[in-house]
């Protein structure tokens, strides 16, 4: 039975995406993560509640946000800037509103999977056309598994393929329960070292390598996604070994995501900090340099 309550939080939703998955996609970020990897691009992801983005350059300093502010997280510098107390900041959506610049944005919408579904079907003829369809992404979509359940059902049930993209970090049993709705997983391996990856992502990878394991058992469809990190994971001794597992697994394609530097502004805006302040970017010859040693393994390797 349909369940029109079923509500979760998301923080955008991108149409015509190209690299989310084979075809014409659009992809629904859900809000939320146990991860907290340090190059994280979405870092408006991590936590689940709505959170403030400010925008300072675009500030006007007409301090309608302080008049506004009840939780005294506003206040005014000896400069005369605009302060954020981001402990005290609730996120209650009222200094947005008044803000006659668009310096501030709330990042999270509690919208229910049928509002999804009816983004998502806007571009049911490109799917058709493409071969694409629905990519749920985040943050981490099993954070909230009933509501990517039923987001998934529903556009199962209209005939829209669908894709979930996951670093693998949640209990089996809250995967096994929505396996049956997905169509292709695009499945995160970020190291392959337990402690390493501790260091990385705030997690170890033993509960990500046992469901990324029972998944491929199950002969769901796998595409790994593998972040090039440099100096991180992208050594000759860790590009092997995920040769060596995707052949272990009988996963015939991997996607390398090259480390840019497109989501450090959203770190200011969210005051926070950037953990990887000074690392250069891939350029495009040393991504294709790793996708053609991988590919020696006989793999689909893929630049996304």
């Amino acid at each position: 039975m349909t369940d029109n309550r079923v509500k979760g939080w998301v923080f955008d939703i991108q149409r015509y995406s190209i690299n989310d998955g084979p075809g014409i996609r659009t992809t629904v970020f859900f809000k939320g993560c146990p991860l907290r990897c340090l190059w994280c691009d979405n870092p408006e992801s991590q936590r689940s509640a709505p959170e403030m983005l400010f925008f300072e350059p675009a500030c006007a300093r007409c301090y309608r946000c302080l008049e506004t502010c009840t939780s005294g997280a506003t206040t005014v510098a000896a400069d005369s800037s605009i302060q954020i107390d981001r402990q005290k900041c609730t996120a209650c959506g009222r200094c947005v509103e008044v803000c006659l610049n668009q310096a501030r944005a709330l990042s999270g919408k509690l919208i229910t999977a049928h509002e999804v579904l009816d983004v998502v079907r806007k571009d049911s003829l490109f799917y058709s056309n493409s071969g694409g369809g629905l990519t749920v992404s985040g943050g981490e979509p099993f954070y909230q598994p009933e509501f990517l359940k039923e987001v998934l059902r529903l556009c199962q049930e209209h005939g829209i393929h669908t894709a979930v993209e996951t670093c693998g970090y949640a209990r089996w049993s809250v995967v096994q329960g929505v396996l049956d709705h997905i169509d292709l997983f695009l499945f995160d391996v970020k190291h392959l070292d337990p402690e390493t990856h501790l260091r990385l992502t705030g997690v170890d990878n033993t509960l990500i390598l046992d469901n990324l394991r029972r998944i491929a058992s199950r002969g769901k469809e796998l595409i790994l996604r593998a972040p090039l990190i440099p100096n991180c994971n992208d050594g000759p001794e860790e590009l092997a070994a995920l040769a060596n597992l995707a052949r272990e697994l009988g996963i015939k394609r991997i996607d390398i995501v090259p480390y840019h530097r497109l989501g450090e502004r959203k770190y200011n805006r969210l005051g926070r900090t950037y953990q990887m302040e000074g690392v250069a970017q891939y350029t495009e010859e040393a991504a294709e340099r790793v996708k053609s040693g991988l590919a020696e393994s006989g793999l689909d390797v893929r630049v996304a």
